[in-house]
């Protein structure tokens, strides 16, 4: 255990890795050339990773799970990414990391009890569906639709770059079910052997193990009670779901880098060149000097925020950074490191090639590196604040009234400058204010109806935007919680960036 695992992990986390090791040493690397060429892990390999427990590490003991804690779920992670395969950890991770991490946080009883026992078994293979053609970052933007009819929802749309998608037993699709923006999608659970459900497996650059789709629904029929949570509080358990994403993915791009900057030490060490291996050439030493470096200084950050995400604390910024950080510097281990192989390393039996390959990916999945850098924008330049609640404001019993009349002295005039926006609150009881932005100046009015000519209309309780605006609730948190809806988020992200925070 090196000194920075040693801060984390415990002495039966190390064991398990041990143990998780010799089970991909001979059930997996000697296989992954030819999963390669299938393009997808065969069927019983997922039972084998269920037989042993991998799938429901963290899942509730009544479902065939084992309870423990989040570091077990790293450690599986790591390993897997470092199989020489991207294919294959992207394909066995999205089970558990996306499918199932639905399954347990949003599904019903009846659907835990019929579906989460087998697919922790591994009997069951499952994926999730939300990106679409037109519509991968921006999930708000997507266009499959699930109508209601009697008992049932009729899907139609399209689905693409979906893990799993072709072979998978169930899918967790993201559906619009209202036409209100983000407020109007839902998940709901589609059969694999759904009669209108076609599937194709895409070519890809890298990543070759794990079948991707693209999926088409044409009047497919699934019962009601298939609706995971809440209909049209699909888009606030995407977005909760997300910092797991962004995690595994960055602790996947560390994991997998380590392995290449071994892989290459291990090359450099046998090399040869003017009489000497090129390991003692000094202009090469010190780049895989600065690579060893820059890795562990992320991965140090990303254990950071892994312990706060197994703590319970809301990270998505700290989930953004690192997912940034670590699949960016993955591109340039990979970029490097295939340099110190010369010709070898372009040839396909090294496998540097392949590295090389799946990297790329990295920057590109479960949000683009453009997309996480504008979440981090949001923050630290919008003041968008995901402070904890007892660093904030303490705050005094206010009403909504005194509370918005707060507003025209909060108001942020060199951001306010040209813009006009027309914003309709409605609170509980049929209680509607209506905020108009001028030219930096605000105007406060009630109305005793709703109103359709507005730019924003923000749906929830006094008490919870009280709570919100005097720091006693977390914004995202009750946000994603659907506490608080929006018929247009593009519009609330913009409102929400002109006011200065509250204080007493």
């Amino acid at each position: 255990m090196n000194s920075l695992e040693s801060y984390y992990l415990t002495e039966e986390h190390e064991l398990f890795r041990k143990s998780l090791r010799e089970f991909l040493d001979k059930e997996v690397v000697p296989f992954v050339d030819q999963w390669e060429e299938d393009a997808r892990l065969p069927k019983e390999l997922f039972k084998k990773f269920g037989d042993m427990g991998y799938f429901g590490m963290t899942q509730e003991e009544k479902y065939g799970g084992s309870n423990l804690d989040f570091w077990y779920d790293v450690i599986f992670i790591e390993e897997v990414s470092k199989s020489n395969s991207g294919g294959f950890g992207a394909s066995i991770s999205a089970h558990p990391y996306l499918s199932l991490s639905h399954l347990k946080h949003e599904a019903s009883d009846f659907l835990k009890e019929k579906y989460l026992p087998k697919a922790i078994a591994g009997e069951l293979v499952g994926a999730l569906a939300i990106t679409e053609p037109h519509a991968g970052s921006d999930v708000a933007g997507i266009k499959t639709t699930a109508v209601r009819q009697g008992d049932k929802y009729i899907i139609n749309g399209s689905k693409c770059f979906i893990t799993n998608g072709v072979f998978c037993d169930y899918m967790i699709v993201a559906c619009k079910t209202a036409s209100t923006g983000s407020s109007g999608i839902s998940m709901i659970l589609v059969e694999g052997n759904s009669k209108g459900l076609s599937r194709n497996n895409l070519k890809k650059l890298g990543w070759k193990a794990s079948d991707t789709a693209e999926i088409a629904f044409d009047n497919v029929e699934v019962p009601v009670e298939n609706l995971l949570g809440e209909e049209n509080k699909g888009f606030y358990y995407i977005m909760q779901r997300f910092e797991l994403e962004r995690l595994t993915l960055a602790l996947g791009a560390i994991a997998s880098s380590e392995w290449a900057l071994e892989y290459t030490l291990q090359y450099m060490n046998e090399r040869k060149a003017f009489g000497k291996t090129i390991n003692k050439f000094q202009v090469l030493r010190h780049k895989m000097a600065q690579l060893s470096a820059e890795i562990e200084s992320v991965k140090t950050f990303t254990y950071h925020v892994c312990k706060m995400h197994a703590d319970k604390n809301y990270c998505v910024k700290e989930a953004s950074m690192s997912k940034y950080l670590a699949t960016e510097l993955s591109d340039k281990v990979a970029y490097q490191c295939l340099q110190m192989f010369g010709g070898y390393g372009y040839m396909e039996e090294y496998k540097m090639a392949r590295f090389f390959r799946d990297s790329r990916l990295g920057t590109i999945g479960g949000g683009s590196s453009e997309i996480m850098c504008e979440i981090i924008a949001k923050m630290v330049i919008d003041d968008v604040n995901y402070q904890a609640q007892e660093s904030r404001a303490r705050n005094q019993d206010i009403s909504i009234e005194e509370l918005f009349t707060t507003l025209p002295s909060r108001l942020k005039k060199e951001k306010a400058n040209g813009i006009e926006l027309n914003v309709l609150f409605e609170f509980e009881n049929n209680i509607f204010y209506l905020i108009e932005i001028m030219n930096q100046e605000v105007i406060l009015s009630t109305v005793d109806r709703q109103m359709s000519t507005v730019d924003l209309t923000i749906t929830t309780t006094t008490e919870t935007y009280i709570g919100v605006e005097t720091g006693k609730l977390n914004p995202q948190e009750v946000f994603m919680s659907g506490k608080i809806q929006v018929s247009d988020l593009g519009k609330m992200m913009q409102f929400g960036g002109l006011f200065k925070k509250y204080t007493n």
